[in-house]
């Protein structure tokens, strides 16, 4: 197989361009290469290109090519095999995870390609409704090809609250431990309107560490210094990297003054689900919040909890709630129900839970592929292969399907021995955990039907 023409959050080289959704370090292997990163053009975000040199010393920023949320490029590669010019169209769609992290669809020559990497379009969120508007005027009533989807909660009973929801609840259980030093475990990118909420709710500053301060800055946020510190000694409330939040810590510091540690995070919530241990509920239960999946098979995790004593993270004195940037399953069921692709490819395939998007949402693709039955894991409903009335869904939003006379040649999916890779005449997906992947060029001419 030739190496790809183009490679999305995945920097072995042997590409022509490349394109980063965003910075978390399990989308940027490769880049930290001891050499720097000089293989071809880097496509990201204005405030991805900003953060890089910070992450990225190595990197040389003359490659670096910054395409904003909205904005479209155009590329111009050549084929390896047959030397003819291949043109593409990308555009830059926002993916609401993290600061800068983009969406990338890509049109042209090679077909319809959207990449999501990492998002959360959450329900009824305006900012949510604007980029789907954004996504669908891009597409322009054409189809989706193949959708590499993030399906990192794409499980029936990971149905999780809108963030702004569950960031009242982690300011309530703050509120009710106020002799508490609060330690919050977060990644080194993302979660920050998260502070920012917990800070204004309680008129407090909130401790970061000094790399995560200079990232705060290089974002415009706190430009005034009046919320984010280092100085242990002006707050109770402290954010650090997720792995500081630890058994060990928590003990470390309970010798000193009390503490309690909390972990805004849907993994968590995975794990416990998946191990028969997410249902929670309490005899006297001051709160509840109750999170219905939609559709098929749809599952529900109901959070019943006092705020003062939510689900426990370790034994004691820690806490776990689903503060997430990842989409849950029914925002994925939604956003697959607005796209419907022809064939749809997880980007992450190591996991808890079973979460091949296949097995779930084979009824919303057009594929053979992807509408054969599939069994899922875990008691989740295997989707089936009922096709879709015209290939379209209800309503004008949706993208159309193309007329039967002007049909796509299907794409021949063949699974290979090793259960995470997968191949068709146009595409190569290595499905570790977020790998990214290569878009490549067919081996031969795909004859049209």
């Amino acid at each position: 197989m030739d190496e790809g023409l183009v490679s999305v959050d995945k920097f072995s080289g042997g590409s022509q361009a490349y394109f980063l959704t965003h910075l978390h370090q399990d989308h940027t292997r490769g880049l930290g290469a001891a050499a720097g990163w000089r293989h071809g053009p880097l496509y990201c975000s204005p405030v991805t290109a900003r953060l890089l040199p910070t992450r990225f010393p190595g990197v040389d920023a003359s490659l670096l090519r910054p395409i904003a949320a909205g904005a479209s490029a155009s590329l111009t590669l050549t084929s390896p095999i047959s030397g003819r010019t291949v043109s593409l169209h990308v555009t830059a769609l926002p993916a609401i995870h993290c600061p800068g992290s983009l969406m990338f669809l890509f049109r042209g020559d090679l077909g319809c390609r959207l990449y999501t990497g990492d998002f959360r379009w959450e329900l009824g969120c305006d900012k949510a409704r604007a980029a789907k508007k954004a996504l669908l005027d891009a597409l322009a009533g054409d189809t989706v090809d193949v959708l590499y989807l993030d399906n990192t909660y794409c499980h029936p009973s990971l149905n999780f609250p809108p963030r702004r929801v569950v960031a009242q609840q982690i300011v309530d259980l703050i509120c009710a431990h106020p002799d508490h030093e609060v330690i919050l475990g977060i990644d080194t990118l993302g979660k920050e309107d998260l502070l920012l909420y917990i800070a204004r709710a309680l008129q407090t500053k909130i401790w970061v560490w000094p790399q995560r301060l200079l990232t705060m800055h290089l974002l415009g946020i706190d430009d005034n210094r009046e919320i984010f510190t280092t100085q242990t000694s002006l707050t109770r409330v402290r954010a650090v990297p997720r792995y500081g939040l630890s058994i060990e810590s928590l003990e470390a510091l309970n010798t000193v003054c009390p503490t309690i540690g909390i972990m805004p995070s849907g993994n968590t919530w995975l794990w416990r689900n998946c191990e028969g241990k997410a249902k929670f509920s309490g005899k006297a239960a001051a709160k509840s919040t109750r999170c219905k999946g939609r559709g098929r098979g749809a599952g529900t995790i109901e959070m019943n909890y006092d705020p003062s004593s939510p689900p426990k993270l370790f034994e004691k004195d820690s806490y776990t709630l689903p503060y997430t940037d990842h989409a849950c399953f029914a925002e994925l069921e939604d956003f697959m129900q607005t796209v419907r692709p022809s064939t749809v490819v997880g980007i992450v395939s190591s996991s808890y839970c079973y979460v091949n998007p296949r097995g779930h949402f084979a009824h919303l693709c057009g594929d053979e592929a992807c509408s054969d039955k599939t069994p899922v894991k875990n008691g989740g409903q295997a989707g089936n292969s009922t096709p879709v009335k015209n290939g379209r869904h209800a309503g004008n939003s949706t993208p159309k399907r193309r007329p039967s006379a002007s049909k796509a040649p299907r794409r021949r999916m063949v699974k290979i021995a090793s259960p995470t890779v997968y191949r068709s005449r146009a595409i190569m997906m290595k499905r570790r955990y977020s790998c990214g992947a290569k878009i490549e060029e067919p081996e031969e001419p795909i004859p049209v039907s």
